[in-house]
Formats: C-alpha cells, sequence, structure tokens
C-alpha cells in the first residue's frame, strides 16, 4: 500500500505550512461513493502567489470542480498546499494549469476543471480555464458563478 493509500497524516494534526508548492504533501481518500458520478467543488476566494518577475503579491479567487473517482482529495492538505504558494514566484497560467495537472496526477478524477480568476496586474485581469476532457452525460456541473471583473469582491 502507498504513503497516499492509508488513513490522513495530517488531518487532526497541528500542520506547519510547506516551504514552496513542490514540498506540499497532498493526501487522498477513498471516494465513499465510487458507483456515483457527481461534482466536488473547491472555492479557495483569496489565492495569493507572488509575479515572478516584481516579487509583489498576486491575488486570484480559485474554483475547482472535479468528478471523483476512486479517490477524494483531502480538503486541508489542499488548503496548505494552496497556500504554499504565497512565497512561490510564477505567472498565472502556470500556477492555475499546475494546480490542475498536480491534482489530476494525483486523484486520477474522472473529470476535472480548473478556473484562475486573477485580480488585475497592470490594469488588466487574466483569467485562465483548463479542464480534462468531457464530463460524463447526466452529471450536473454548476456555473462557476465568479462574476467578470468589476472588483471581484
Amino acid at each position: 500500500m502507498g504513503k497516499n493509500d492509508k488513513a490522513t497524516e495530517q488531518l487532526g494534526r497541528q500542520t506547519p505550512l510547506p516551504a514552496s508548492p513542490e514540498a506540499a504533501e497532498l493526501e487522498r481518500v477513498a471516494n465513499p461513493h465510487p458507483d456515483t458520478s457527481y461534482v466536488a467543488r473547491f472555492t479557495c476566494p483569496e489565492f495569493t502567489s507572488l509575479c515572478p518577475v516584481t516579487g509583489q503579491p498576486d491575488f486570484a479567487h480559485l474554483v475547482i470542480d472535479y468528478i471523483p473517482d476512486r479517490w477524494i482529495l483531502e480538503s486541508k492538505t489542499l488548503k496548505l498546499y494552496l497556500h504554499s504558494f504565497r512565497n512561490h514566484g510564477a505567472f498565472h497560467e502556470d500556477c492555475t494549469i499546475a494546480i490542475g495537472k498536480r491534482i489530476v496526477t494525483f486523484i486520477e478524477p474522472r473529470w476535472l476543471r480548473m478556473a484562475g480568476y486573477w485580480y488585475p496586474r497592470g490594469g488588466i485581469p487574466i483569467d485562465i480555464f483548463w479542464q480534462t476532457g468531457t464530463p460524463e452525460s447526466g452529471v450536473w456541473i454548476p456555473e462557476m458563478e465568479v462574476p467578470g471583473y468589476r472588483g471581484r469582491g
């Protein structure tokens, strides 16, 4: 049995913030309903990272939707992983896509959709969207419901 196939190691314990996204350890648990297609959504309205050129903070509202297969993503470790970007320099596109790809590699969902609604940099908001193919028919997938930029609050 692999390290991430057993009970979580970080849940219920005081866990320090990982030094970097690479150092962050995601954890997963068995999907309690693997015979049912449903959407799980994580929303992170206060995501931060650093501009790789200026070192100034960048802010985003992230939405992650996925249809689980055998695994579901443990939310505390996702939170720690996302917070590890606070001192990480990367462009908006890199942060958004890297997060989505890491989750897909780790939990192998039936489908995943990742959206990064970034606050303006240089007066222009940059929004990044990525998904892994087409979701199954008949699965209710709610709209993102993140408004176009108007102060995004």
